[in-house]
C-alpha cells in the first residue's frame, strides 16, 4: 500500500499540491509580520506540511480551546472560507477523470481543515491489519 501512496503523493505534488503549498506559504509569511497573525501564520504553515504530502496523513482534532475558537471564526471569516470553497469546487472538478478521483478525495477532505485549521493537527494514518 505505501507504493500506491508514494505515487498518489508525487502525482498530488505535481497536479495541485506545490501550486496550494507556495500560496499557503506566502500567506503565512504574510501573516507573521504582525504580533496578531503570528498564530494564524503557525496554522498556515501547519497546513503547508499537510498539502505537500496528504496521502498516508489523517487530520485529528486534539483539543477545542477558546482562542482556537475565537481563531477559526477569524481564519474563516478572513480567508478560510474562499480557501475552502476553491477546495471544494477543484476537488469535484477532479472528478471527471478517473485519475483525478483520488485527488479530488483528498481535496475534499482538505475541505473543513483549510475552513478551520484551529485545534487540529496532521498525524500519520495508521496502518490496520488485515487478517
Amino acid at each position: 500500500m505505501s507504493f500506491l501512496r508514494v505515487v498518489g503523493n508525487i502525482l498530488w505534488l505535481f497536479t495541485v499540491g506545490l501550486a496550494l503549498a507556495i500560496s499557503l506559504a506566502i500567506s503565512g509569511i504574510i501573516m507573521f509580520i504582525s504580533i496578531i497573525g503570528i498564530p494564524f501564520g503557525i496554522q498556515a504553515f501547519k497546513l503547508v506540511v499537510y498539502v505537500l504530502w496528504p496521502f498516508g496523513s489523517e487530520v485529528v482534532q486534539v483539543s477545542a480551546s477558546t482562542p482556537g475558537c475565537i481563531g477559526n471564526v477569524l481564519w474563516f471569516v478572513l480567508g478560510g472560507l474562499p480557501a475552502a470553497l476553491i477546495a471544494l469546487l477543484f476537488g469535484l472538478v477532479a472528478f471527471v477523470t478517473i485519475i483525478g478521483i483520488p485527488l479530488g478525495l483528498i481535496l475534499i477532505r482538505m475541505v473543513p481543515l483549510l475552513a478551520f485549521p484551529f485545534g487540529k493537527e496532521v498525524v500519520p494514518r495508521r496502518e490496520t491489519a488485515t487478517p
